[in-house]
């Protein structure tokens, strides 16, 4: 049976607004589970991290940054001065390579590569894609030799090159766009929206959660939403890994305060910055 919408989502994994927005993914996963069919595109952020630093961009603006981004969006971010500045391309690249690959691990995949930047590690480095791999049940090595495939590259050109051609209606909210050499493309989270009906929306950029909401009930209007989990519990099963306790609060109808105490009583917490990622207990 066909999916009833289409989200194309345009990300990366070193972008902490698209990591910010996770709980939202989460939520519209769970309400809809396989009525929505994710579409990911890699945006491709950085290629150089020298260029960043040349701007001005250096590893302790970078800190402040996530600091500022992680308190304000309450998910785990480490605080810490990364030794350098990374590029996203490599992780991009790995990201498309088990899409085209392994399509069923690309999620966890991609997932795995946010934690563990987001955590401290560089994206760029080998250990660290090698160690997303092992997180998503991918061979290392088998990973390595598909993102050296020259279909692995072509694919990521067509998603970088998608991602900066938005659509009329993404352009008119300029605001939520950014710059590149050759116009404007699109920030991340991105979604390009569509159902079986053809009717499109664009939601460029870091959204509220509202608008996501909105968006999927015009475009689902006889879609039933899956009610919220009945527990905490129910969720982490669900989800198959550790979820960060905004991730819980947002899909659980919960406050972070109600999210944490429920939490404490059924699973373990990992720290990261300001929060840490929770895991359902032994029993």
């Amino acid at each position: 049976m066909a999916a009833a919408l289409t989200i194309t989502e345009f990300t990366d994994p070193a972008c902490p607004w698209a990591f910010s927005a996770e709980p939202f993914r989460w939520k519209l996963d769970w309400m809809y589970g396989e009525q929505i069919d994710w579409d990911v595109k890699l945006v491709g952020l950085s290629e150089d991290p020298a260029e960043a630093v040349a701007r001005g961009f250096t590893p302790e603006v970078l800190a402040g940054a996530f600091a500022m981004i992680g308190r304000e969006h309450k998910m785990p971010i480490t605080t810490a001065v990364p030794e350098r500045m990374a590029a996203s391309i490599p992780a991009c690249r790995a990201v498309v390579a088990a899409r085209l690959n392994a399509p069923e691990q690309m999620r966890a995949l991609l997932r795995a590569l946010r934690l563990r930047t987001f955590r401290g590690e560089l994206l760029d480095a080998e250990e660290t894609i090698a160690g997303a791999a092992v997180d998503a049940g991918l061979d290392p090595e088998e990973l390595r030799s598909w993102m050296d495939d020259g279909a692995t590259q072509a694919a990521l050109d067509q998603d970088m090159a998608a991602a900066r051609q938005p659509t009329p209606a993404a352009l008119v909210q300029n605001e939520r766009l950014a710059d590149w050499p050759g116009g404007r493309r699109y920030t991340c989270p991105s979604y390009e929206l569509e159902n079986t009906e053809g009717t499109h929306l664009s939601a460029p950029g870091f959204q509220p959660f509202r608008v996501y909401d909105m968006a999927t009930a015009n475009l689902l209007p006889g879609v039933a939403r899956r009610p919220k989990p009945e527990s905490v519990s129910e969720l982490l099963s669900w989800a198959g890994t550790p979820l960060a306790t905004q991730e819980v609060a947002v899909v659980c109808e919960l406050s972070l305060e109600e999210a944490r105490e429920a939490l404490s009583a059924v699973a373990t917490e990992e720290p990261v910055g300001s929060d840490g990622y929770w895991t359902l207990s032994a029993a």
